[in-house]
């Protein structure tokens, strides 16, 4: 078994987890959109993680939707007192796994309630907002409404901390002029560093970054120096790129999702792997690779 305590820990609301975490979204079916083929497979591979040390575990209602959590519950409930679940709102399901924006004060709260019922909780550990004016990049826009109802769900006691996802800087400062912001989390791995200064600027606000994708989500990671520096070292070129994002900086959170035992065996063991400082030279050089 991995010493996953190996990567460190890091604040995450009044909880402090080990930075190798663990990202639900898998265990719904294709697209992220209905059951899992093998449902034993799902509760094995989340029981495994929290056997493991994950105490971080990422998900939303809107897997699914509402299959993670509810995968979750009977997996895991009654939960360990150490156990952070993070949670995000702001998005619906349509009927043909469609994703569409849902930011009213009705939708958002429905959201909540409907993450307290499936994950079985009185209160939420982490809800993070989920900016939805474009799907697949980060776009300027006022989160202040939404935000808002988040903080006021807060105030009611149905949600301990706040965070942010697929948000720019500007958005950032904004929601932290409203609320307290415990992590953020955006699209960042080894190929895709729009987010280099923003990382370093939160760690030392002391705020999580929770980088998703960090494997590069449905179009995998292709680099041809990744693959030399990981069969230098021994490892799959997976394991090069997580051991990377760790050593990137203290702040960084990881939540490699998987539904496989095995394949969750392989991240974990990342936690105890340490990168030379030349192939983290060689490894920082991936991002000019892919700049257009």
């Amino acid at each position: 078994m991995s010493n996953i305590a190996a990567a460190g820990a890091f604040p995450l609301g009044d909880h402090t987890v080990n930075r190798m975490g663990y990202g639900a979204m898998q265990l719904a079916g294709p697209g992220v959109f209905g059951p899992p083929k093998d449902r034993l497979a799902a509760l094995t591979v989340l029981r495994e993680a929290v056997a493991s040390g994950v105490n971080h575990i990422d998900t939303s209602d809107f897997y699914g939707p509402h299959v993670t959590n509810q995968i979750i519950r009977e997996a895991l409930h009654p939960y360990p007192n150490d156990l952070v679940i993070v949670t995000k709102i702001s998005a619906r399901r349509g009927e043909d796994g469609s994703w569409h924006p849902a930011f009213s004060r009705e939708e958002l709260t429905q959201a909540v309630h409907d993450n307290l019922r499936n994950l079985g909780l009185d209160v939420l550990d982490v809800v993070n907002l989920r900016s939805m004016f474009d799907l697949h990049h980060p776009v300027e826009g006022s989160l202040e409404a939404p935000l808002t109802v988040l903080a006021d769900l807060q105030r009611q006691g149905l949600v301990r901390h706040i965070g942010l996802s697929h948000v720019t800087p500007k958005q950032i400062a904004e929601g932290r002029r409203i609320c307290e912001i415990v992590c953020v989390q955006n699209y960042y791995n080894l190929a895709h560093r729009d987010d280099d200064p923003l990382i370093d600027d939160l760690a030392r606000g002391g705020i999580a970054y929770v980088p998703y994708f960090p494997l590069g989500g449905f179009t995998p990671l292709q680099s041809s120096t990744l693959s030399d520096v990981a069969q230098r070292l021994g490892v799959t070129p997976m394991q090069a790129a997580l051991a990377w994002l760790l050593r990137r900086a203290p702040n960084i959170l990881l939540i490699p999702g998987t539904s496989s035992v095995a394949h969750l065996k392989e991240n974990l063991a990342v936690s105890e792997l340490v990168l030379p400082d030349d192939a983290i030279v060689t490894l920082d050089a991936i991002s000019r690779e892919h700049v257009q």
